[in-house]
């Protein structure tokens, strides 16, 4: 597929968001929705880009949120439900929360004592985050069930029982995985919580799910969903973030500069410290439309940004035709963990935003001076 906007109507840096290639995510999320039964909420983890919140609430159920900012955002601007989970809440947020929230899930044993009774006397439903001690996964910095992971009470932990109050069970163990990992997932929940599920309301799948990629086993998951919702008459929830957005988003660049130290460098006003943080955290190799990796096309150059960092590099790229100073690099795949995590680190300004409707861009939000001030 090719862009779906004009790269040229845009400042740079600036994340571009396509309305169509939204409905296409949403569209299959809902048929998940309507086939197995369960409910889908945006993980706002992943994408927050609340202009499109109205949309996204046409096709699913709400949002999840990993505290008080996120829980009003998706409140505020989708309604739905609104769930939100917390590996410990601040007792300072925890007041506002359950006026909210429709559910409140906590991560361990002594959150619930200090605070569950209370959210479920103001009418949330209380759930617990379980740790089925099953990795299927190998990014150990993504895996909440490696050893020593502070996310999630074992059965060791819980004991025999679900305290009074707790109405859903909730796991979390994927990272961008098929649905064969759930599948395995579900059988190490079933034998080490499966007393439990029949006690409960609701269980809440969590996120991870690569449900809109190519080749996901969407049949898999509908029978995951009712394995569990019939054989236990609970409701199952999913918590994609990834899914709703994947592939919908840009992050468009202009080359500044192009120098030559052993390697041929392009100095770009995107920065991965900055604007894309996974290409360091993971590392994640960010596609451009229209380029190969290096050595594939005729020219070859090593992308990389304009702070101070020296390994503010994105990475190795080859394209037909040579760059040059003022040309427009576009990254594919820029709306999920792109906007939730840049920063201003060496004063770098944030990208603008900007949304692709029919073919037109719409700017959203841009960013000046006095947001890097008020940052700080």
């Amino acid at each position: 597929m090719g862009i779906p906007f004009d790269v040229n109507a845009v400042s740079t840096p600036s994340f571009v968001v396509d309305r169509e290639r939204l409905v296409r995510n949403l569209e299959l999320l809902s048929g998940v929705r309507e086939r197995s039964g369960c409910k889908i909420l945006l993980a706002q983890k992943a994408f927050s880009m609340y202009y499109f919140y109205p949309l996204i609430g046409e096709y699913l159920d709400g949002t999840t949120a990993s505290g008080l900012n996120e829980a009003r955002l998706g409140y505020e601007y989708m309604g739905g439900e609104t769930h939100v989970f917390a590996t410990a809440y601040r007792p300072d947020e925890i007041a506002a929360l359950p006026v909210i929230a429709n559910h409140m899930v906590f991560n361990s044993l002594g959150q619930f004592e200090l605070y569950g009774r209370w959210a479920a006397d103001l009418g949330c439903s209380c759930g617990l985050r379980v740790n089925p001690e099953l990795s299927t996964q190998e990014h150990a910095v993504y895996d909440p069930c490696s050893p020593g992971s502070r996310l999630g009470i074992t059965r060791e932990q819980l004991g025999e029982t679900l305290p009074d109050g707790v109405e859903g069970l909730h796991f979390h163990t994927l990272c961008e995985q098929d649905s064969d990992a759930l599948e395995v997932t579900l059988d190490a929940v079933e034998e080490r919580f499966g007393d439990l599920l029949r006690r409960v309301k609701w269980v809440n799948f969590g996120g991870g799910h690569h449900i809109t990629r190519d080749g996901y086993d969407v049949e898999r998951l509908v029978a995951c969903v009712r394995r569990v919702s019939e054989r236990y008459g609970v409701q199952v929830y999913l918590e994609p973030g990834e899914a709703v957005a994947l592939n919908a988003g840009f992050l468009v660049a202009t080359v500044l500069d192009i120098t030559r130290n052993g390697v041929t460098n392009v100095i770009l006003d995107a920065s991965a410290a900055c604007h894309m943080p996974d290409v360091l955290e993971m590392p994640y190799r960010p596609p451009i439309f229209g380029a190969g990796a290096a050595g594939e096309k005729a020219h070859t150059y090593r992308l990389g940004g304009p702070t101070c960092l020296a390994g503010d590099v994105i990475g190795d790229y080859s394209f037909d035709e040579p760059l040059k100073i003022g040309d427009r690099v576009v990254f594919e795949d820029m709306a999920i963990y792109s906007m939730v995590k840049t920063n201003t680190f060496n004063g770098i300004g944030l990208p603008s935003i900007y949304a692709s409707e029919d073919g037109a861009v719409k700017l959203v939000r841009s960013f000046d001076y006095e947001e890097f001030e008020r940052r700080l």
